[in-house]
């Protein structure tokens, strides 16, 4: 498995400077971290590290490849329980995304449902939030079968932070091809699953993951908040069981790529070289 970091190392800087912290610290894989529809303002003023989803995608893949880095993956998380807005990151940004990452020759975009921020969206029902999610995600997914792209859950919501979540959302579209896990285990494991075991039940379908290991003083937070940035300490320090994690995909059939979302240098080249002695690459 071929270990990368997250384009998001340094605050108040441009996604150009962060691939040059990334591909500095040692690592030949990001992925596109952050991204907008449209122009925004922290861009043409230098600071912000987002791409633009109207990108000309050769663009944004030159940006990679001037500092020797292979994008693997491109980061579209989503807030499909709030009602549908333009203010609202959903399905039209999943479709760009999806346009973005093929112009770029990258396979996987990842999503998850995210929290709601409205009282409509925290009353829904689990079967009107399987619908929901479902339906904004349809046009997504064919659109990434017709591009050869595929998309990725990811636990970060709370339906997508349990193995039966993520499976309602299959079985609702289908169980198309396109549509796999993205794991991330410190996401997985706040929510209040066993990261273990959603990498079993998932094992066939994961396509990427998000290493992230948290302290023991998160424990109660668990299944209160669902999904974190990126993990405060190093890989191996922590209550999450990153070895089993590993031991259980390091041959699973589809998955290539993860990614460290880890805070801080030290604990980001610690957990790298954690991850080496698992057998990463």
């Amino acid at each position: 498995m071929k270990v990368g970091c997250f384009a998001l190392v340094d605050p108040f800087s441009l996604l150009d400077h962060q691939l040059e912290r990334v591909a500095g610290l040692g690592f030949k894989y990001a992925d596109v971290t952050d991204n907008h529809p449209g122009g925004i303002l922290g861009r043409e003023f230098g600071f912000t590290a987002t791409a633009s989803l109207d990108d000309n995608p050769a663009d944004v893949l030159g940006l990679f490849e001037k500092h020797g880095l292979t994008a693997t993956s491109v980061c579209a998380h989503a807030n499909l329980l709030d009602p549908s807005s333009p203010a609202r990151y959903a399905t039209n940004e999943l479709m760009k995304a999806v346009q973005l990452a093929a112009g770029m020759g990258v396979k996987d975009v990842i999503t998850t449902e995210g929290d709601p921020k409205s009282a409509w969206g925290h009353s829904l029902s689990w079967d009107e939030k399987v619908f929901i999610v479902a339906e904004k995600l349809h046009e997504p997914v064919r659109l990434a079968e017709t591009y050869g792209v595929r998309i990725l859950l990811e636990p970060h919501g709370v339906l997508t932070d349990s193995i039966e979540g993520i499976q309602a959302i299959m079985d609702r579209l289908g169980n198309p091809e396109v549509l796999g896990v993205n794991m991330d285990t410190g996401n997985a494991w706040l929510g209040g699953a066993d990261p273990v075991e959603m990498s079993k039940a998932f094992k066939d379908k994961i396509h990427h993951v998000h290493w992230k290991d948290l302290p023991a003083d998160w424990e109660a937070l668990r299944g209160t908040m669902y999904g974190c940035g990126f993990g405060p300490i190093a890989l191996g320090e922590g209550v999450i069981d990153i070895a089993s994690v590993y031991d259980v995909l390091k041959d699973a059939p589809n998955l290539e790529y993860s990614t460290l979302e880890v805070g801080g240098d030290e604990n980001m080249l610690k957990s790298y070289a954690y991850l080496k002695t698992l057998g990463a690459e």
